[in-house]
């Protein structure tokens, strides 16, 4: 039987004594999980999207909080992805992380290499209902070892974004998104000489740009992106070369920026029509819905031999803090701040992709699904989707790819050699992990 919410407070109850003992030597605050109040958990979260969401984090905290009685959160915003990873790992080896962190699915084995977090085995002995609840490519990411790590959060795809308006102004259909690589040039193209934006498309390349050129690899025919066991091996496949070269040429036609095109100025570029169509993450939906001053269309990726995107974004850890009461209390509350209303909430306040049917099923999703058709665009396109690629030593790897794609982009080196020697680079780094 799987652990129920009142047999878990059944479970706080009867180890807060023992607790009291592992408090004083275990992270996360020092009230810990004894005495007889709530037990006191911190949970870290990055935002790495536009729009206020740390008040819609703190509004689902309180939810929960309210739900569970027994439990008290300080939510503690950390920066992006990567600043919240850095300060999680080195605050849990002083003793004083956090009890539960939103990190991305990519994170999973340098966690578990570090041995930072625990399997939700050991904290739910069925766990048959995260089969029900969730997108199975979502649960995946969060899936090593035979076990589950995380649960899936604030998950996301690539999708494009278009400015309708832009089309007609340059003569183009507005209802007819560019579906392959050519048309996506062309279509470009087109805009610009229409001189309705100073360029076509923007996909950035900075701080995620691994994640899109993962994107143009799987549209290129590149199998297991997301990679096995914690290893990387598609990097030097002649589709992600081919991939790399087809960026390359987007910027050297002019129809994209030359050089890098940054992350987190993307998105305004194409709200202030600055470009006519962009790449980016699902999570910033709401953000263009709330602040675009003209209609918007949202697509998939487009093809080269086949369609398709990663997946992408962040789930529930729980960290091992030694403290049996506060980590059991840590999955209860993912389990709360997952739960499909919650799910539905947060997808309609952030623009991540709701985690599963139940969430979609919910009559405030479906009713906002149907007044807003764009948001079921990542959700269709999970049916397409690879794991976002998932290595040992990841925030090394992210970095060496990171840096290939900006050598290719600058001119400091061709596709084939740069992505050859990155290929060979990724290997000595993972090689201690090699089986």
């Amino acid at each position: 039987m799987r652990t129920t919410r009142r047999h878990a407070a059944i479970v706080l109850a009867a180890s807060a004594a023992g607790a009291l003992a592992l408090s004083a030597c275990s992270g996360g605050g020092e009230d810990g999980g004894g005495g007889d109040g709530p037990v006191d958990l911190t949970m870290y979260y990055p935002i790495a999207v536009g729009g206020p969401l740390q008040e819609v984090v703190d509004d689902l905290v309180a939810q929960c909080e309210t739900e569970l009685g027994d439990v008290s959160v300080e939510a503690v915003y950390a920066g992006s992805y990567a600043d919240t990873m850095t300060k999680a790992q080195t605050a849990s080896r002083s003793g004083d992380g956090p009890d539960l962190a939103v990190l991305l699915t990519t994170d999973l084995y340098t966690l578990t290499d570090n041995d930072l977090i625990l399997p939700l085995d050991e904290l739910d002995d069925d766990l048959s209902w995260t089969e029900e609840q969730f997108f199975p490519g979502f649960l995946a990411g969060g899936q090593a070892e035979g076990q589950l790590w995380s649960l899936p959060f604030q998950r996301s795809t690539i999708v494009q974004y278009y400015n309708k308006e832009l089309f007609e102004q340059a003569g183009l259909d507005p209802e007819a998104p560019p579906t392959t690589w050519e048309e996506l040039a062309t279509t470009a193209a087109a805009l610009q000489e229409a001189g309705v934006a100073e360029y076509g498309i923007e996909i950035p390349s900075t701080q995620f740009g691994n994640w899109m050129l993962q994107a143009m690899a799987i549209q290129s025919g590149v199998e297991d992106t997301a990679g096995v066991d914690g290893m990387v091996e598609y990097l030097g496949d002649d589709g992600t070369i081919e991939a790399m070269d087809w960026w390359l040429d987007l910027t050297e036609s002019g129809v994209m920026p030359s050089g890098t095109t940054e992350w987190a100025s993307t998105p305004e570029d194409f709200l202030q029509g600055r470009t006519a169509m962009m790449w980016h993450t699902t999570g910033n939906l709401t953000n263009v819905r709330t602040n675009a001053s003209f209609e918007f269309g949202v697509s998939m990726l487009p093809a080269n031999t086949e369609p398709g995107s990663p997946t992408g974004g962040g789930n529930l850890y729980v960290f091992d803090t030694g403290d049996d009461a506060r980590q059991q209390a840590a999955y209860e509350f993912s389990r709360c701040l997952t739960e499909p209303e919650r799910a539905a909430q947060w997808s309609m306040d952030s623009g991540y992709v709701a985690t599963g049917p139940a969430a979609w099923e919910t009559d405030t999703m479906a009713t906002y699904a149907e007044e807003f058709p764009q948001a079921t665009v990542a959700r269709d396109q999970l049916e397409v989707a690879q794991g976002e690629t998932t290595s040992h030593e990841n925030q090394r790897v992210a970095q060496a790819i990171n840096d290939a794609i900006a050598a290719v982009l600058t001119g400091s080196g061709d596709a084939d050699s740069v992505f050859t020697g990155l290929q060979e680079e990724i290997d000595q780094i993972l090689a201690p992990y090699a089986q």
